[in-house]
């Protein structure tokens, strides 16, 4: 698959102990982008943050696993991804989903490895 110069990027944040029927969110959130074909999706694991509640998220010592933040980057283009919002939106309870317009530099080059 090609993508464009100008695609678009989705995020969504929220935590790492939301579900989605009975499976962690994240992994059904780029199961669903994988289904629908989209160009590419990584799940980024926070050691610290907060949202609406304020609420703070931390890896510290005596805190361990108390629902750390995480993000799903999706990219592909402008189309794709808005036709994949109702689908995310039948899987979010609660969190943040943001979009932005960006430029794809490189996208599955086939880069040549020499042995060491």
């Amino acid at each position: 698959m090609d993508l464009p110069r100008d695609a678009m990027l989705l995020r969504v944040f929220f935590g790492e102990n939301d579900k989605h029927k009975g499976r962690p969110l994240y992994e059904a959130i780029v199961m669903a982008a994988r289904d629908a074909k989209l160009a590419g999706a990584t799940v980024l694991r926070g050691p610290m943050g907060f949202g609406r509640t304020s609420r703070l998220h931390t890896t510290k010592i005596l805190r361990l696993s108390e629902d750390l933040p995480l993000i799903v980057e999706i990219v592909d283009t402008e189309e794709r991804i808005k036709a994949f919002l109702p689908t995310l939106d039948g899987m979010m309870g609660s969190g943040l989903v943001t979009l932005e317009k960006v430029q794809v530099l490189q996208y599955g080059a086939d880069v040549k490895h020499t042995p060491a």
